[in-house]
């Protein structure tokens, strides 16, 4: 979050502290200063959960993300530091501190609030929002943590407040800076903060703000900087717990300064802050660590600010006065081994695992916002889906050995973002055992173990996870990631009543297909037409993703890490084009390209598929789909309908059938901005032969049909739900 204001301030009021630099040349001045030191090459720490935005720059956000080019892009940035002989150091966030849990809630919000605009834009008129409503593809900074370390990158994973942990070591490194867009950077008294929303990856050069420079056009000393951004509010100190001292400090500002050349009432407020602050210690010769008496404020006021400020001393300078900064007790360390408790901080600081160290260290777990359509009354938020796999997960990693009482059931704080939850307190969730023809096996032996057994031990547990044990034949029978996927699509169907055959269709053929696909190729895919379920369909996926770590983690890795990374089983564009072919009836070889050896494929996977979920009582049915007319619909019409017959039922209605789909209003896909009126402008409709099987605009063929079947039943209701359950197995 940073300094409330400071960042606007320092880019428009203050241009003496900004200073345009080249990297290369900083990083040819350390190397010149430390030639005769032990000191690695220059290096430069980066905040990469500041820098997503940045390196996510592919056409499609909205589908579920664009994989394969997106670490097209991550090796491309890499390579321009590495080539002027740059090291990077990566820290992404790794937990969410108490203090600033509403200040994650209240984001969260905001941000839900703009996944439902780009939503009923994509509903309205079938095509992907400006960058008005750009929204980054769920998971993403989970995963880019490990396209990095693929990439041979130092990446780091913080036990505590990330913006500390990367100052802390570019202060204990001696690094040549630290790249990110936060001001807090400022605040510390660490390496230079760069800015990487300035930063041209071509010329590598950017802009850095300079701490002396900025001390010096506000009157205040590099120790006073702390208590100005406490008083100014940040993560410690919010905004409103000191209005009162800001409000007295603009009014004696202004009337001390009746005609300031800094106007702006945002130069006003840090310029009075700033004077106040400089006063205050021309009054009392304090050191700044502490808060002078004469700062109106209660005795808990006082505290607090006194915790902001001591917040910001980095290891060595006095630490004495930043309180106690190690890693809390275990919340399960009776459930668990030293061992096992050393593992999962090694492995989450070095970002080779997942959730095991939250859960078992932490007894909490956080999941961001997700593409989701909170107006959709079929699909149930990813947080519901896979709540079942979670809880299992919890109970591989704790209730070993548990007798079974429920009075020392150990429960998880889920902080989960979906809609109906206010987010006001976390889920209890408690764990659930896994279901092994044998007895649950220790952790300890799954994670350590080396006998024979443990790699079927370690394999039957994940797969237990998700309820496919007869999967176990497949191992080293088909491509790992392949397994993953089939695993993953299974489990979907199992939680998810109205996922229909087409649904399971789009999903494998583009799993089978992906394989041999170039990011050109991806890049390339043209799609006539945004379906928004489709568009939620492929979140669910990449957060299933995520799950699949978790439980890969917890069984001791039977599959290797790089085998459930999206790259390697999802594209959304890809999914997007097959979701809109077998939605559309098209033949199944026309779905998997005309290329025998992946129909092939497809058909076994398929049929395994079936087998499962026939064992369980789940049987798939044909239900197709189309996506929604865009505008003109008609008031009152539901904005999806469902049909439960074949493609051919509704293709032969045509312009008849009721709801969003029949009409025409199918638009070629490109990119519009977030007001829907903009809509209105395009009527590029296109109708589809019904026995062709090709797109309009060009790609692997299929046909489309801009008819819609009439409304049916499509399970419960969720439309005022409140708090979801999951569906019935």
């Amino acid at each position: 979050m940073g300094v409330k204001g400071l960042q606007h301030f320092v880019d428009s009021c203050c241009p003496e502290a900004r200073v345009t630099v080249h990297l290369r040349e900083m990083a040819k001045r350390q190397r010149v200063c430390t030639s005769t030191a032990n000191i690695p090459s220059p290096t430069l720490v980066v905040d990469g959960m500041a820098c997503l935005r940045h390196w996510y720059t592919c056409k499609d956000w909205v589908c579920g993300g664009q994989w394969r080019e997106y670490m097209e892009l991550l090796k491309g940035w890499v390579e321009a530091f590495t080539s002027a002989g740059i090291r990077l150091v990566f820290f992404f966030d790794g937990v969410v501190e108490d203090q600033k849990r509403q200040v994650w809630v209240k984001r969260r919000r905001r941000v839900n609030g703009e996944i439902s605009k780009m939503f009923r834009h994509i509903k309205a008129c079938g095509v992907q929002p400006g960058r008005a409503l750009f929204c980054l593809p769920s998971g993403l900074a989970t995963f880019t943590c490990f396209a990095l370390r693929s990439l041979g990158q130092s990446v780091f994973c913080s036990e505590q407040e990330a913006d500390y942990e990367i100052a802390s070591y570019a202060r204990q490194h001696g690094c040549m800076g630290i790249l990110g867009q936060d001001s807090d950077f400022i605040i510390y008294d660490s390496a230079p903060y760069l800015s990487v929303a300035k930063l041209r990856i071509d010329s590598l050069t950017t802009v850095l703000y300079d701490r002396q420079r900025l001390c010096h056009a506000i009157g205040l000393t590099a120790t006073q900087l702390p208590l100005l951004a406490c008083l100014l509010g940040n993560d410690v100190v919010s905004e409103e717990q000191m209005q009162h001292i800001r409000n007295n400090a603009i009014a004696t500002y202004r009337t001390n300064n009746p005609a300031s050349h800094r106007g702006a009432p945002q130069g006003q407020k840090v310029l009075a802050v700033s004077q106040l602050v400089s006063s205050l210690w021309g009054r009392e010769e304090q050191e700044p660590e502490f808060i002078p008496h004469s700062v109106n404020l209660s005795a808990p006021h006082r505290e607090l600010l006194k915790k902001g400020v001591c917040s910001y001393l980095l290891p060595g300078q006095d630490a004495s006065q930043r309180g106690d900064i190690s890693a809390p007790p275990s919340a399960f360390e009776k459930h668990v081994s030293p061992q096992i408790l050393k593992a999962c901080r090694e492995k989450h600081v070095a970002t080779e695992g997942f959730m095991v160290y939250s859960v078992v260290c932490q007894g909490v777990i956080h999941c961001s916002n997700t593409l989701e359509d909170e107006e959709d009354s079929e699909l149930l938020p990813q947080a519901l889906v896979y709540k079942p796999c979670r809880q299992r997960i919890y109970g591989l990693l704790l209730l070993h050995g548990h007798e079974g009482s429920s009075v020392d059931l150990p429960a998880i704080r889920e902080w989960f973002v979906y809609g109906g939850n206010p987010l006001k307190e976390p889920d209890m969730v408690h764990p659930v055992p896994v279901h092994l023809p044998y007895h649950q096996p220790s952790l300890d032996l799954l994670w350590f173990g080396t006998s024979p057994e443990v790699p079927t031990l370690r394999l039957m547990s994940f797969l237990s996870i998700f309820d496919c044990q007869e999967f176990s034949d497949l191992h080293g029978d088909i491509e790992d990631a392949l397994l993953a996927a089939l695993c993953l699509v299974t489990y979907i169907v199992l939680q998810v009543q109205t996922l229909s055959q087409e649904d399971v269709d789009a999903y494998l053929s583009q799993a089978v297909c992906l394989r041999l696909k170039s990011p050109n190729d991806l890049q390339n895919i043209k799609l006539p037409v945004l379906s928004s379920r489709a568009v939620q369909l492929g979140s669910l996926y990449v957060r299933g993703l995520g799950n699949l770590l978790g439980a890969n983690c917890a069984s001791g890795s039977p599959l290797p890490g790089a085998a459930l990374m999206p790259w390697h089983s999802f594209d959304g564009r890809l999914f997007h084009s097959k979701y809109l072919l077998a939605h559309s009836g098209t033949e199944k070889a026309v779905l998997l390209e005309s290329d025998p050896s992946r129909l092939s494929l497809f058909i076994r996977l398929r049929e395994k598929l079936g087998e499962a979920c026939g064992k369980r009582g789940r049987v798939l049915q044909s239900r197709p789909c189309a996506p929604e007319r865009g505008p003109g619909v008609p008031p009152g019409t539901g904005h999806r309908e469902r049909h439960a017959g074949g493609a051919k039922d509704w293709r032969e209605r045509g312009e008849t059938g009721g709801g969003h789909g029949h009409g025409g209003g199918w638009r070629a896909s490109g990119e519009a901005s977030g007001d829907l009126s903009e809509c209105e402008g395009r009527s590029t409709a296109w109708r589809v032969n019904p026995h062709s099987h090709s797109y309009p605009y060009g790609h692997d063929g299929g046909a489309q049909n801009t008819s819609r079947p009439p409304t049916q039943s499509r399970g419960r209701s969720h439309l005022n739900r409140g708090r979801y359950r999951a569906a019935p197995r």
